[in-house]
């Protein structure tokens, strides 16, 4: 009976386990698009409109302060909901009180649901926000590179970053988008 039991326990985990690394896997997707995006509108680039799917599937994977930041986060946001789970059983009165007596009403659970996900949110924003001022800053204190053409011009500037088909060159106060495999040398791209 009891070997049953763990066989069936371990089976639901199984089926339960794939879909757990899918949600987890389209959020850290949907924080690298943040974080990418924000690195890059820093120098004024949506980078939506240069980027494939393939760019944004590997972007937290790419970039290591974003999977540091994810892991970091999901962590962080996994102890804030042990602790206040901890708090509401071993401390209740206390708990209640705290919360202005709202956890004795029968909508709590989807106001907290619904506060803990805009405050998460908002949290991911400021961050990628952050993340792209101190990306930005980083850049600039960078050396330049030298880029070599087919045709031997030599163009130097300071590496913004790239996607699969696409470097981008801060050159002379301009910014250019250089295509990586194309008969098109370059196109600038003019700030506003």
């Amino acid at each position: 009976m009891k070997e049953g039991l763990i066989k069936d326990a371990y089976e639901a985990l199984i089926k339960e386990l794939q879909t757990i690394v899918t949600i987890a896997y389209v959020f850290s997707v949907g924080i690298g698009m943040l974080f990418n995006y924000q690195k890059y509108i820093q120098f004024n680039i949506n980078i939506f409109d240069y980027a494939d799917i393939l760019d944004f599937l590997i972007a937290p994977f790419s970039d290591f302060a974003i999977l540091f930041f994810i892991i970091g986060s999901a962590s962080l946001l996994g102890l804030l909901i042990l602790l206040d789970s901890y708090s509401k059983k071993k401390y209740p009165n206390l708990y209640s009180t705290i919360n202005f007596r709202i956890d004795k009403k029968p909508w709590f659970k989807l106001f907290q649901v619904i506060s803990y996900s805009l405050l998460f949110g908002l949290y991911l924003f400021l961050a990628a926000q952050l993340y792209g001022s101190y990306y930005k800053e980083q850049v600039l204190k960078s050396k330049a590179i030298e880029l070599k053409f087919a045709d031997n011009e030599i163009k130097k500037g300071i590496l913004i970053g790239k996607t699969k088909d696409i470097l981008f060159l801060l050159h002379d106060n301009k910014l250019s988008a250089i295509p990586i495999s194309s008969f098109v040398k370059e196109f600038e791209i003019i700030q506003d």
